[in-house]
């Protein structure tokens, strides 16, 4: 049994969640212990399963992928995270390296391409598609405001005025959820946990 890769798949998504499973479930050395819909349920699920690795999706009802991973290496240092997800990480991925995730995949990904990265982690390593391999070559890091979209400049703009995310709503005629989901984005962007950190760093940007 010590040379079974035991997978946890955390993704809200019921067909991509169960598709992967089959997908990996065919490889005679992998065996998926647990599907959890939740960032909760799936850290929940780690603690008490145990698994090697898990698959985790960026985008969950409750928690950022960020945040899950985050606490799941609090419990398991030596828990492998690949990231799976249909969202353009480029901006964050030097968040998810410094939290030690072993690999990050599109949710285009072909069932080939989903076992190799099962197999290189077996081995240790990790894959990375060519056209990653040239951004990370040719990228810069970023200390300007080219990471923010037009409506999270003027979300921080508004919060460093003291707005609650209430009243950014009103303000810019938006729902207080989808202000909620672009304020955990940009948390995301910056590698911040809280409103103060992410006003200095906003504030840090623009001089």
């Amino acid at each position: 049994m010590n040379n079974i890769q035991q997978i946890l798949i955390v993704d809200d998504h019921p067909a991509m969640a169960y598709g992967t499973k089959f997908i990996l479930e065919q490889e005679k050395d992998i065996q998926v212990v647990g599907v959890a819909n939740s960032g909760e349920s799936g850290i929940e699920m780690m603690m008490k399963l145990k698994p090697s690795v898990i698959f985790l999706d960026f985008h969950l009802p409750d928690l950022t992928g960020m945040e899950v991973a985050v606490k799941m290496r609090e419990i398991d240092e030596t828990i492998q995270i690949v990231i799976f997800t249909g969202i353009d990480y480029m901006p964050i991925l030097n968040n998810l390296l410094d939290l030690g995730v072993c690999g990050i995949m599109s949710k285009d990904s072909s069932e080939e391409q989903i076992r190799n990265m099962m197999r290189s982690l077996k081995e240790g390593q990790t894959v990375i598609p060519i056209s990653l391999l040239h951004q990370l070559r040719l990228s810069q890091p970023e200390d300007d405001m080219s990471s923010l979209t037009d409506e999270e400049i003027n979300i921080m703009n508004q919060i460093v005025k003291g707005a609650t995310n209430e009243q950014i709503a009103d303000e810019i005629h938006m729902s207080k959820r989808s202000v909620d989901n672009y304020v955990r984005k940009i948390y995301d962007k910056f590698g911040v946990k809280s409103r103060a950190q992410a006003i200095e760093k906003f504030i840090q940007m623009k001089r």
